[in-house]
Order: C-alpha cells, then sequence, then structure tokens
C-alpha cells in the first residue's frame, strides 16, 4: 500500500465497500432506525464512554495501483489497540440483514489496513459497536488481525473495484472530450436562446447560482442543457442533475438530451445516442410507478426480484452503463434481463451517471438521494431547476407534515398491548391540546375552525415522541408480523418529531378542528430558504429558470439561494401587437361579487367568441366559480361549445380535455387557476388562440394565509406582496403563457377584475405586455 502522487481515480471507503462487500438478498423490510440526529448523539455517546486518549474521527488515507481510498474511522483506542466502527439501530440486533453487516465488517477492515499501514503497526484488533439507542447499550463484536491479513484485504477490495475505476476513468475522459466538441443542435439559435446559454455557461464557469427569467417558447430545456454540458470537461463536474416539478418536464428534459447526442448525425434510437455522445443519462422515478410487484415487500423471501439482489448487481450495473441511456423503460429493460429491482437498480446507477433526471425532491427532500451522494461522494454537481417559480411552494410541501387525530384514535382501538398505554397518553394529550385551543372539540355548526398555535405542544411532542419509540421498539420484536397501519402512524409520527426538531420562524403549528375527535395538529413550512440554503451551498452551480421568475427578490428570499447569485432577464421575442390584453375593469371577481360577476364574464366570453372563433382557455380562481360561469354560459349561449376540467382527473381525462384543442376545432375551455392546465402545457397556433383570467389568483385571505403574511412581513418586510400578489400573479402569468408560443402566433388575452388596473399589479406583469 502506497500513496502515489496523483492517483487516477478516488472513492471513499464507504463507496468501496458498498460496490465490493455487500452480497445476497436486497433486505427493504421495516427495520426501525435511528434519525440521522439520534446517530450522532449515539456516536458522542459511545466516544464518551471511552478512557483519556481515545481518538475519534481520525483521517485515513491508502492508495492500491493509483486507486486512492479515503474515509474517517470512528475510533481508536491505543491503548488496546483497538479500532472501532460505531453503528446505532434498535431492537434485535440478530434481525440486522446479512448484507448489512458484510458492509460493516469490510468497512472496518478496510479502515484497519489504512490504519495499520500509516502506523505501522503490526495487527490490530478491530470492533464493531453497535449502541442500540433504545436502551444506550453497548454490544461489542471483535476480531484480531494481522496487519497483512488486512493488506491482502484491502487489496482485494481494490482489485475487485480498480477494474470498475479504469473503465470509470476511460468513459469521463471519453465523455470530457466529447463534451468539449459538443455542438450546438440546431443550425441557429432562437431569439433570446444564445443569451439564455451564454448566461449559463458562466453560472458553470464561475461556480454560482443564476437565476434566470426566460420566455415561454425559446428552447430554456436545451439552452440550460447544452452549455452545462460544454463546461463539464472545463470545470471538472463531475454531475449534472436537471430537476423538473412534473413528469412532462422530465420528458422535454430527455428529447433535449436525445437531440443534443445526436447532433448533426440523424440518428434515431438509443443506440445512435450513446454511440454519438458517450454520456450515461439516468431519469429517475418514483418507487410506486416503477416497482414491478407492488403487493409484495421489498426483501428476497416475499419479491423474487429483491432475492440475490447483490449478487447479480454486478453484472446489471455493468449492461446499464454500457447501454448509457436509462430513461424508464430502458431501464425496466435492463431490470428484468437480469431478474433485479428496476428502482433499486435507479438508485445504485444514480452513483455512476452523468446526467440524472428527475423531480426536485432528489434534491431538495429531507433524504434528498442526490443530495446525499453529492455530500457523501464529494461531486462537483451542476443543478438546472426548471419551473424554479414552482419551487417554493414544492419546498414548503417538503418540509411540513400533519397528524390526524382520528387516524391515532383507531390505532389506540386496535392497539396490541404493550401499545396501549404510551397510545393512551397520546391521546389524552390530543384532548387536553384540543380543551386548550378553544375550549371545544368540534368546529361551530359543524364549520372546521383553525387556529395557529403560538408554540410547539411541548406536552404532546413528548407523548409523541414516547409512542414512536414504542411502536418501534415493538416492531422491532415483531417483524413482519404487524398491522400495516401501525407502520403507517409511525412514519407521520417520526416525520412529524423530525420537523419539530428545527421548529423556528420558519414554520408554525396550527389545528384545526373538523368534529370531535377529528383535529388536525400540522406543522406548515413558511420560509423554505432555511432549509434549502445548504443544498445550493452544497452545489458547485445552480441553475433555476422559468418564464415568470419575478420579482427576483422573492425567490432569493425565499429559496435561501446564495448571496452573490446572478439574476438574468431575457427579453421576449414577442412583440406586443401578438397578444391582445384587455383588463375589464368593471368586473370583480371577490368572493362577494361572485354573483355579480356571472353575466358580465358570460358576455365577455360570448362577445369575444363571436368576434373571432376558435379554442379558448377560461381560468378561474376555484371550481364553485368555474361551474357557475360555466352553468350561466350553457343557459344564455348554448349553442357555444365548451368543456371543463372536473377535480381530480386522471391522466386519460387531462389527455382528452387537451384532445379537444385541435386545428379547425372551436370552443371554450374551462380550467382552474394554478391546476394541470394553467402551465407546462403546449397549445401553438390555432390551437389556442387566447385565454381569460377571472381572477388574480390570490390564495385565499384565511388564517393560515394571514399568519404567513405576518411571519413575511416580520421576515422581509413584504409580507402582502410575498404571501398574496406574487404567488397570484405568477399562475396569472403561466397561464396567459399558453397563448403565444412562437413568433407566428396571433392571440387574446382578456383579464376580469379591476384590481388588475392598480399599479403595484400592473407593475408585476410582463414589459412586452400592452393592456388596454
Amino acid at each position: 500500500m502506497a500513496h502515489a502522487a496523483t492517483p487516477r481515480y478516488r472513492v471513499a471507503v464507504r463507496a468501496l465497500c458498498d460496490f465490493t462487500a455487500r452480497e445476497g438478498d436486497l433486505d427493504h423490510r421495516f427495520t426501525p432506525s435511528p434519525s440521522a440526529r439520534e446517530g450522532i448523539a449515539g456516536h458522542a455517546l459511545v466516544t464518551g464512554r471511552r478512557e483519556e486518549g481515545y481518538e475519534r474521527e481520525i483521517v485515513l488515507s491508502g492508495c492500491h495501483r493509483g486507486l486512492l481510498v479515503s474515509g474517517r474511522a470512528d475510533g481508536y483506542d491505543p491503548r488496546h489497540n483497538r479500532l472501532e466502527e460505531i453503528k446505532t439501530h434498535r431492537g434485535d440486533l440478530s434481525r440486522m440483514a446479512a448484507n448489512q453487516r458484510a458492509l460493516h465488517w469490510a468497512q472496518v477492515r478496510v479502515y484497519g489496513a489504512l490504519l495499520c499501514a500509516e502506523r505501522g503497526l503490526d495487527s490490530l484488533t478491530l470492533a464493531l459497536v453497535y449502541l442500540d439507542i433504545g436502551s444506550e447499550r453497548e454490544t461489542l463484536l471483535t476480531e484480531t488481525a494481522s496487519a497483512a491479513d488486512l493488506t491482502a484485504f484491502f487489496e482485494a477490495q481494490c482489485e475487485r473495484f480498480l477494474g470498475w475505476a479504469e473503465q470509470e476513468a476511460q468513459h469521463r475522459q471519453a465523455r470530457d472530450t466529447a463534451l468539449a466538441d459538443l455542438d450546438f443542435p440546431h443550425a441557429e439559435f432562437r431569439p433570446g436562446q444564445r443569451e439564455l446559454a451564454e448566461g449559463v455557461y458562466k453560472a458553470a464557469a464561475t461556480g454560482r447560482c443564476l437565476l434566470a427569467e426566460a420566455p415561454t417558447g425559446i428552447g430554456k430545456t436545451v439552452a440550460t442543457l447544452f452549455p452545462t454540458l460544454k463546461a463539464m470537461p472545463r470545470q471538472g463536474i463531475d454531475r449534472l442533475a436537471f430537476l423538473t416539478m412534473k413528469t412532462p418536464g422530465r420528458r422535454l428534459a430527455l428529447d433535449a438530451l436525445a437531440r443534443l447526442g445526436t447532433a448533426g448525425q440523424g440518428g434515431g434510437g438509443a443506440g445512435d445516442r450513446q454511440r454519438h455522445l458517450p454520456l450515461r443519462v439516468l431519469e429517475l422515478t418514483a418507487r410506486s410507478k416503477v416497482c414491478e410487484h407492488p403487493d409484495k415487500a421489498c426483501h428476497g423471501d416475499a419479491c423474487p426480484l429483491a432475492a440475490g439482489f447483490y449478487d447479480r448487481l454486478p453484472s446489471a450495473r455493468q449492461a446499464a452503463v454500457a447501454r448509457g441511456w436509462l430513461d424508464r423503460e430502458a431501464l425496466r429493460q435492463v431490470a428484468r434481463e437480469h431478474g433485479i429491482c428496476p428502482y433499486y437498480l435507479g438508485q445504485e446507477l444514480a452513483r455512476w451517471s452523468d446526467v440524472c433526471v428527475g423531480d426536485v425532491n432528489h434534491y431538495f427532500d429531507a433524504s434528498a438521494l442526490l443530495y446525499g451522494l453529492a455530500q457523501a461522494n464529494g461531486w462537483r454537481l451542476a443543478l438546472l431547476v426548471d419551473e424554479a417559480h414552482n419551487l417554493v411552494e414544492r419546498a414548503r410541501g417538503m418540509y411540513s407534515g400533519e397528524l390526524h387525530q382520528r387516524a391515532f384514535g383507531q390505532l389506540h382501538r386496535s392497539a396490541p398491548a404493550p401499545l396501549v398505554k404510551p397510545l393512551g397518553r397520546l391521546m389524552r394529550q390530543w384532548q387536553a391540546l384540543v380543551r386548550e385551543q378553544g375550549g371545544a372539540d368540534e368546529g361551530q355548526a359543524g364549520q372546521p375552525t383553525y387556529r395557529v398555535l403560538d408554540d410547539l405542544p411541548a406536552r404532546f411532542v413528548g407523548a409523541l415522541q414516547q409512542a414512536a419509540a414504542a411502536i418501534t421498539d415493538y416492531l422491532a420484536e415483531h417483524p413482519g408480523g404487524a398491522d400495516p397501519l401501525l407502520q403507517e402512524r409511525l412514519f407521520e409520527a417520526l416525520g412529524f418529531c423530525r420537523l419539530a426538531e428545527s421548529f423556528g420562524e420558519h414554520s408554525l403549528c396550527d389545528l384545526t378542528r373538523h368534529g370531535r375527535g377529528r383535529a388536525v395538529l400540522g406543522l406548515r413550512n413558511l420560509i423554505p430558504a432555511d432549509f434549502l440554503a445548504p443544498r445550493f451551498a452544497q452545489a458547485h452551480s445552480s441553475v433555476l429558470f422559468s418564464a415568470t421568475l419575478s420579482p427576483v427578490a422573492y425567490h432569493r428570499d425565499l429559496l435561501g439561494v446564495p448571496g452573490q447569485s446572478v439574476r438574468l432577464s431575457v427579453a421576449s421575442p414577442f412583440r406586443a401587437e401578438q397578444l391582445e390584453v384587455r383588463i375589464q375593469g368593471a368586473i370583480s371577481t371577490r368572493l362577494r361579487d361572485r354573483e355579480a360577476s356571472l353575466d358580465p364574464i358570460v358576455d365577455e366570453l360570448a362577445g369575444q367568441y363571436r368576434r373571432r372563433p376558435g379554442l379558448y382557455l377560461a381560468f378561474f380562481s376555484s371550481f364553485a366559480y368555474l361551474q357557475a360561469v360555466e352553468a350561466r354560459l350553457a343557459r344564455r349561449h348554448p349553442e357555444l361549445p365548451c368543456w371543463s376540467q372536473s377535480r381530480g382527473m386522471r391522466e386519460a381525462e387531462r389527455d382528452a380535455f387537451l384532445a379537444r384543442f385541435q386545428p379547425g376545432a372551436q370552443g371554450i375551455g374551462f380550467a382552474v387557476l394554478g391546476g394541470a392546465f394553467g402551465e407546462g402545457i403546449d397549445l401553438p397556433g390555432e390551437r389556442l388562440i387566447g385565454a381569460f383570467i377571472a381572477t388574480l389568483g390570490l390564495p385565499p385571505f384565511d388564517p393560515f394565509n394571514e399568519a404567513l403574511k405576518a411571519r413575511l412581513e416580520s421576515r422581509f418586510g413584504c409580507g402582502d406582496a410575498y404571501a398574496y400578489r406574487i404567488p397570484g400573479l405568477i399562475k396569472v402569468i403561466q397561464a396567459a403563457g399558453r397563448v403565444i408560443r412562437s413568433p407566428q402566433d396571433r392571440g387574446t388575452l382578456v383579464l376580469m377584475d379591476d384590481r388588475f388596473q392598480r399599479h403595484e399589479v400592473r407593475q408585476l406583469l410582463p414589459e412586452w405586455w400592452r393592456t388596454a
């Protein structure tokens, strides 16, 4: 073992052992595990018990044939010459999966080899220290090994990995060479597209965050992917993550990558893509959408694709990276050919792919895969976030949670004997909390009542933590035989407790009562910046892009992007004469004026349709409002074709709604602002010639949004704008953006509400609109 001046490949100890030491079945049956905070506290507890002179967090590294392996060993006791790897757990240790135990031994043996080489030790005692979080009892598993044996083990692991490492180095060189010569996939840039591409390249080159507002229709997807790919070899960027808000965004990204891969080649299939551009592209998909056996648990005793997973993984992994193009269907095909789970194959391949295309939760969620890999492997990661105007609300959802009194009450009534007391204490705290927050257990006149709490209910959270611990211990003692609802309630409780640990001014706690025994306790994130800032700091560069990313201060404040972030606003290629914008200031869409607004809105819809028959979209603030206008239009103008969005439309129903928008057709489609048809749909030319928007899109003036307004006012001094006006108008501008999709399009936009005439509203509308 020796250190090379310039190692050809680097790998962390954990990643090395993950690759070489796992074997046997995939085993993801529920095993209650400590939280990250409990794990850190457990490590501190164990090391705090050790004698004076005990060494903690020892940085170690060693090289074998150009492969540099490095990591941090948990602790070393020089008095007993013992190297310790500390693991926290809950419940019966004998139920730990065999592949997990094998991984732990491999890690401590590799660390042992590195320590012996560094300090000239002839032998070493290796110890796996398992700390039960519940009892705080340590279980010590030890073995004594010579330095020669540990060196042989280390070199064997390196040899198993080295072929892969050399393959990866060759791939990286080929990838970077190809990307340096990459050509733009079209003969010329669209108006505004080059400006956006240059801004994205500069962000990647300088390692900064860019907030780019660029109009719909200029080709933002390829204008962000192309320059980032070009920057990867020169800036040493390891991975690119293209993150989307919805499934159609993933498809657009994959299509753009396909065009980039076959630029100037006239290519077609996935094989052509990879022959011309050696780039590994992986589509990350939710487990629920790719699971081949949704009725089976994720372990070898239940699922045939989990049995022997790690034994078949090497050949599947090799076949997958050789294929390179791994969208959902291609990944599934590779997995089926090798008889393993496609979801967990995809999780493994995220480590080895150059470009990952997936939902924003894969990087920004509390337990995000890509964020964890970037941290663990020290990646220089480039982020591209599409439709970034949605990230505020998506992130709020990621860091919010709620508990339902009725669900826990039902669990209490059917609970096994060991859980009756802890769940009983929890239910008593529920009742006490409800009494303290209003004196009644149900809303007035059958209506829900809502209240923002002054602080976290400490006694309730304490009882919840105790109940969660009791359920965890019970499940550890009864694996596989418990009611699935028990696990479901446990996950909810653990999630709530984790949020409670980080509770602060970025969130609020509220209580909604729907009737006796049916209260809902919520932890709602208001300012996602506090959670997202570390994610942006981890990335080498970030580009957030959208057609509606103004005002920039709103997104900077609420998303927590770095202070040196750059803003780019690409001028619209569209001309004012392409879009006739009318404000109907005589109409009020306020709740109190809804009934009076129906006939004026119908007059506007019918009048515009008579002047220019064709296809239109009409947007409303709610389904109730939509249905009222639709009914009034049908009564007064039964000859005018119309169809409408309904609650909870399935994909086939959404497709049928959009299928009505064909050249030569006529009519008005009714939709809810901010819903499935308010953004992300493309109806160019005659497929859509106008839109009516009968709302400012403002969130309801309810106690929650008033509390949000107060919190945002306190922190940023922009309560009304940040809570109401800006989010509403982002939806309006997105919906209006469906009308003009190319320089050839012509259309009409009618904004129906007197508040559109106000200065503070008009200044938020696109500059190229000329309102009348």
